[in-house]
This record gives structure tokens, C-alpha cells and sequence, in this order.
């Protein structure tokens, strides 16, 4: 195998590397964290579910699974993506303020859900239970995506 090495005496420019785009590395890089934060709101979805505390009464596939497959592999990966692209951007007070606007529209989201007929909470559900799962959500998700890139 030769190498070939530019030599210092030649009048040629050096070609330039292009750099990787930095796009692709950022897409690269949230995949983890968007795998996490299905395989959690699946999980968690699973729990609750079980437990009773809310259903999902109009689903795909309704006959095999219990929970909306749609919201958790389709929805929350998108949600979660834009969410840390965003976040990659903001500085920390930025960040928690997303963190608690985007759990309190969450949680006005699920009630307006629940109007539509596509969820359904025990009679027990506080939706101040929502807000504080979702913020517990985010951060979980973004502390493990800003962990992961140094990683990586």
C-alpha cells in the first residue's frame, strides 16, 4: 500500500478535507437520546396503563397492544428530536424555561386529547401529575443527550 504525501517543494495547493457536516453529526448525535426517550415513554406508558390510571380508548393495533404504538415511536421521537435541537441552542435558564413550557403544554395537550376521545385518565389523575412527569421527562432526556455527546 503506498501513501502518497505532499511533497514541500511542489508548487501544488493542498486539497483541503471537508469537514464532516456539522447537520449529520448533530442528527447522529440525538439518535441515542431519541431511542432513550421512546423506549421510556413506552415503558412508562406500559406502567400506567397496567395500572390503570389512563388508556389510550382509540389506538392502532388496539386487539395486541395496549398503549398508542403511534404517540410513542412516531410522536415522541419527533418531539424529542426537535426538542434537543432546540435545546443545543439555548443556553441553561433557556433551557429550563423550554423544559416547563413545553410540560405545561403537554399537559394541556393530554386534556385536550381526552376531549378528542384518544385518552382517558382515572377519575383520581391530577394533571398537575402530567406536568411534573413530563419536566421529569425532558430533563432525563436532555441531561443523558448532553452526557452522550461527550461520548460519542
Amino acid at each position: 500500500m503506498n501513501i502518497v504525501k505532499h511533497s514541500k517543494g511542489s508548487n501544488l495547493q493542498r486539497v483541503q478535507k471537508k469537514p464532516f457536516p456539522s447537520w449529520i453529526n448533530m442528527y447522529q448525535r440525538t439518535i441515542p437520546a431519541i431511542i432513550l426517550g421512546s423506549l421510556l415513554g413506552t415503558y412508562l406508558d406500559l406502567y400506567f396503563v397496567g395500572k390503570g390510571l389512563y388508556e389510550f380508548p382509540t389506538r392502532p393495533l388496539s386487539h395486541i397492544f395496549s398503549i398508542n404504538l403511534a404517540f410513542t415511536l412516531i410522536a415522541l421521537p419527533l418531539f424529542t428530536m426537535v426538542f434537543l435541537l432546540i435545546c443545543s441552542k439555548l443556553k441553561l435558564l433557556k433551557k429550563i424555561s423550554l423544559i416547563l413550557l413545553l410540560s405545561l403544554f403537554m399537559a394541556v395537550a393530554e386534556r385536550a386529547a381526552e376531549g378528542l376521545g384518544l385518552f382517558a385518565h382515572h377519575y383520581s389523575w391530577k394533571h398537575q401529575y402530567s406536568f411534573i412527569g413530563y419536566t421529569a421527562y425532558l430533563t432525563v432526556i436532555y441531561l443523558f443527550f448532553h452526557w452522550s455527546r461527550f461520548r460519542i
